[in-house]
Parts: C-alpha cells; structure tokens; sequence
C-alpha cells in the first residue's frame, strides 16, 4: 500500500460507529505478475514493493524458496545475509525516527521545519541513516532494491578489509543510537493502551530479524512458519484496496511493540539497560511509545552489526546451490514495520506456480482503524483539522508504507 490514504468516520449521538480507513491507489498484483516467472526471480521483483525495507522482501522470498527446495542456508552467508537486514532496520528506523514521527512530538509540521531550529539533532539523524545505507551498498550492491542477493546467499561477498573500514563508520554511529534513545524517551506520550494480540518471528538463539524458527503471539502457542496461513487470514473489505488480516478471527499487531514484548529477553545487555532506563518495562502497549522501542532496535542493530563484523570471514563461495524441485515453501522475516510473510509453490520446472505475500502493512490495518476509532471517541471535542492532525499521528506509530503521505490525510466526519 502506498499513496495518499482518507479516513472516514462515523458519529452517532455523539459516539464513534465507525472509523473507516480508506486507501484507495488501485492494487499492484505483484503476487499475480510472480506466477511463471523464474523460481530465482522473486526476491528482485518482490524488493520493488517498497523502496524502504527492500531486504525484508528479498529476504522473505528466498527464506520461502531455499525451503520449497529442501536447502538450509547458514554459516558465513546467514551472518552476512543478517549484516545486511542489520543495515535496513537502521536506515529505516532512523528515517522513521527523525524525518517522520519525532516532529509530531515537539511540535513541528515536517523535518525541515525541525532542522531550522534543532539542525544537530537532524543530523544526528541523518548520520545514523548513512551508517545504515553504507551496509546496504557494501553488503548489497546499493542502498534502494540491492542488487547483490540472490537466492542462495550472494553474488559476491566483501572482503575482510572493506568490512572493517565499515565498522569504522558504524561506532559513532552506536553513539548516535544511544542518543536517541535518550532523546525520544524525553517526549510527552499520549496516553493509550493496545487490546489487540501481538505476533512476532522468534528465533530461540537470538533477537529475530532476518528468520526466525517459529511465529510468536501474546495469547496462545507458537506456532510453525509453514502454519502461518492457517492462523493469519486476508480478506478485502469494502471501504479499502488495502487487505486485512485477522489473527484466528480476531485483530492483531505486529511490528516493534509486539517484538519487543515477546522477545525482548533477547535483546544486548546494552539494549536492555536502554528500554529500563526509558521505563519500558516487560511489556510495552502504548503506540506512541513505539518511537522509542524504534530507538532501541537501532541500538541493538547497530551492535548486531558491528559483532558480525568482528567475527566475519568471508564464505567461499558466497552462495549455495539451490536446485529446483516441485514443492511449496514458506519463509519469515521482520522487517523494520512487522512480520513478512511470503509462500511460494513452485514447479519441477523452476517456474512460480503460486505466490502469497502478507505484508506487516496489511496485518496491522484492523488494529489501526481501531486506534482510530478510540483516539476520535476520545477527542471529539477537537475540530476536524485538529483531529485530522492527532490522526495522522496515531498512524504515524505504526510505520505503515503510507507514513510519508498521512500528512494528506483526508479526514471526514458524519454526524448523525
């Protein structure tokens, strides 16, 4: 989903019936437009689906096709393969952080209107940004749809010497990281509690992020990643183009709230302080709030990143064999937004029969429309640019594809 989104709601005797998010940009079928292409080809076409968080769908889709194919990928390519997710969660945690969501907090329109008076603290931003983009082209080729992955693993691997010049740029950057963490934990939040269920990858070794051994929820079992579809169910609703995923029947959410609560045990000793200091505590369920875990994220991959670089050896080769065989296959990742889910059936021929891709965008949009609904339930009082204003905030939290067009969010109010 991308494009301009409208929210309409519905009050009667003064309370909130419906509040209907509408995105309306007609659907772009890439799961249509995979089936009879090549088994090799998804992970370059699926990147195209957002400009922002390209390795979450590439690595989504070769986790789906190494497993329709019987072939576990690990050691030095898995590290490196993680190096690179490492390099998307800071250059978009850091784009979300900075140029989107913190001006809503103090006060301010847009980022540009921020640097004019705060320009240390957007470069601050902007700093932790590049050190995420320069993992993205010397680990995949260049920093918007890489071009270095390849199911398998990669074309080619850096070598230990370019890697370590990296790192070099990576320690101040940690520093920024920690900065932020304490900056963003100093802003005023709105007080609003999630009642929807959490689903997160886990991995029972580490902080999941680029796979994960099982899915996670908040109220009820772990359950295997090729059971995804029989738990997480898309439909189309009227009012939207946009899909919604219901949870066995019911809303959810995905993202960092929910992989912090269910996996932060997980997260660096470093990371950990950082979320006590800011008085996360084990659980944390207010949206606003999501800034922060954000900040702590990019501390902690940061650190991921550096710590895989210190220990890398370069695989030789950069990738492994991956034969075509008739099978279907499911794989997971997080990306900076959620869970990515992508399922593949493909055909002795090494064509795509089928394609399934569940992105955090779609999963999270029953669980916003109802954060909607409460936060105009309680602010009716506002008039409509003011409640389109704290809308566009609510939205915000969650970092759907549309983050950057909610400032033309077109709100409409029926009073009945």
């Amino acid at each position: 989903m991308e494009g301009e989104g409208a929210l309409h709601v519905t009050v009667r005797d003064g309370v909130v019936e419906r509040a209907d998010l509408q995105i309306y940009e007609p659907p772009r079928f890439f799961e249509a437009l995979l089936r009879g292409r090549g088994y090799t080809e998804p992970p370059d076409i699926t990147a195209r689906i957002c400009g922002i968080c390209p390795v979450a769908y590439q690595t989504s889709a070769c986790n789906a096709i190494e497993d329709a194919c019987g072939i576990q990928v690990g050691g030095a390519i898995r590290e490196l393969r993680r190096l690179l997710y490492c390099g998307e969660w800071i250059s978009s945690h850091a784009l979300h952080i900075y140029l989107l969501h913190a001006p809503d907090f103090l006060g301010y329109p847009d980022v540009i209107a921020l640097a004019t008076d705060h320009r240390d603290i957007v470069e601050r931003g902007l700093l932790l940004k590049k050190a995420g983009n320069a993992i993205l082209e010397l680990v995949g080729g260049r920093a918007i749809h890489p071009i270095n992955v390849r199911v398998g693993g990669f074309y080619s691997a850096p070598g230990r010497a370019r890697l370590d010049r990296l790192a070099e740029q990576l320690r101040p950057a940690l520093d920024a990281a920690i900065a932020t963490v304490h900056w963003v934990a100093g802003f005023d939040f709105p007080d609003l509690e999630l009642e929807h269920e959490l689903l997160a990858v886990h991995d029972p070794a580490r902080y999941a992020i680029e796979s994960g051994t099982s899915v996670r929820r908040s109220a009820g079992p772990n359950f295997a990643v090729d059971a995804f579809s029989n738990h997480v169910v898309e439909e189309h609703v009227p009012h939207s183009t946009a899909l919604h995923a219901g949870l066995d029947g019911g809303r959810y959410l995905t993202g960092p709230l929910a992989r912090y609560t269910l996996n932060h045990e997980q997260l660096s000793p470093l990371a950990s302080g950082l979320a006590a200091d800011a008085e996360l505590g084990e659980m944390c369920r207010n949206p606003f709030l999501s800034i922060v875990v954000r900040a702590i994220e990019t501390v902690y991959a940061v650190e991921e990143a550096l710590r895989l670089i210190e220990e890398y050896q370069p695989p030789e080769p950069s990738y492994v064999a991956v034969p075509a065989r008739d099978g279907v296959g499911h794989g997971v990742s997080e990306a900076p937004r959620g869970l990515l889910y992508h399922r593949y059936g493909i055909g002795s021929d090494g064509l795509v029969r089928s394609a399934t891709i569940v992105p955090p965008t779609a999963q999270n949009q029953a669980a916003i429309e109802d954060d909607l609904r409460r936060i105009v339930s309680a602010n009716l009082h506002l008039d409509d640019e003011a409640l389109a204003g704290l809308c566009e905030r609510t939205i915000r939290n969650y970092d759907p594809c549309i983050s950057c067009s909610t400032h033309f969010l077109d709100l409409t109010v029926e009073r009945r």
